[in-house]
């Protein structure tokens, strides 16, 4: 199937309770850092689900992180693109260490493997 019309979507996973961890990260940050990663959502979006260091990051398998630095605050974001041109967010945690924890990178596959299992994890 060709989808060269189609443009890209941002969807975020969704819990079994409908919620989005990740929306509710964004919303919880300072107006200046919540537009700087809308930007960076529109980036990517604008560069089909795909970005190069420093924005953006590979992880494990399809996984990957939006990098976004703001001041001395780096939000990183997971996501993946997945069939028909969606962009999936998985989670959001702000990094305080050299190297991205490895309870963070569960939560992302977690949630990638829920998607995989049920596609209708996120909206």
């Amino acid at each position: 199937m060709i989808y060269n019309n189609i443009e890209y979507k941002v969807l975020f996973y969704k819990d079994n309770k409908g919620k989005s961890s990740v929306l509710e990260y964004i919303y919880r940050l300072p107006e200046k850092e919540r537009s700087k990663i809308q930007k960076y959502i529109e980036f990517l979006k604008v560069n089909k689900g795909i970005l190069d260091e420093p924005y953006s990051k590979h992880i494990k398998g399809k996984i990957r992180e939006l990098r976004v630095d703001f001041g001395k605050n780096s939000h990183r974001i997971f996501y993946f693109a997945f069939v028909e041109k969606n962009i999936v967010f998985l989670h959001a945690f702000l990094k305080t260490t050299a190297k991205t924890p490895v309870q963070e990178i569960k939560k992302a596959e977690e949630s990638y493997y829920n998607i995989i299992n049920n596609p209708k994890a996120y909206e």
